[in-house]
């Protein structure tokens, strides 16, 4: 367990869409539940009003609901995005970062639920927050939950 957050530290900011981006992972929790990233304004993902791009925001938020509770879940389970919605609240610049986070009592009702048979569609909520402290954009996030079948 510990070797694959060790792994996703030390790799996925050279994946490259977020290397372009300017996306860093700058917090992976022991649990792997807990995620929070950054990316900083850099002509690379400047808009033509001198922004922050509003792909790169998404782009920075686009995994790691998914990620983390395919982590949490383990193999018996399928999960996949399913839909996304992103507000823009307020330009971004400077750097901005946001914290993904999914809570065990959540993954255990999921669990559960998936247990009983249940296409579970959860939605998790994140915001961008700028330097300052203020909200540049949230996003919604949907998932589609299940357990394996035995013959899949």
């Amino acid at each position: 367990m510990k070797r694959d957050i060790a792994f996703l530290m030390k790799w996925i900011n050279f994946y490259p869409p977020f290397l372009g981006a300017g996306i860093r992972v700058k917090h992976v929790a022991p649990d792997f539940r807990t995620i929070r990233v950054e990316m900083k304004l850099t002509r690379l993902n400047l808009n033509a009003v001198g922004t922050h791009f509003g792909g790169s925001l998404y782009a920075m938020c686009d995994p790691w609901f998914m990620l983390i509770l395919m982590r949490a879940l383990g193999d018996g389970y399928i999960v996949w995005d399913k839909a996304a919605h992103i507000q823009f609240l307020r330009p971004g610049r400077g750097t901005v970062a946001a914290e993904f986070h999914i809570a065990q009592a959540t993954v255990d009702d999921l669990r559960a639920r998936a247990d009983a048979g249940e296409k579970i569609e959860p939605t998790f909520t994140a915001d961008v927050i700028g330097e300052a402290g203020e909200v540049v954009a949230r996003v919604e996030k949907l998932l589609y939950v299940r357990k394996k079948n035995a013959r899949a």
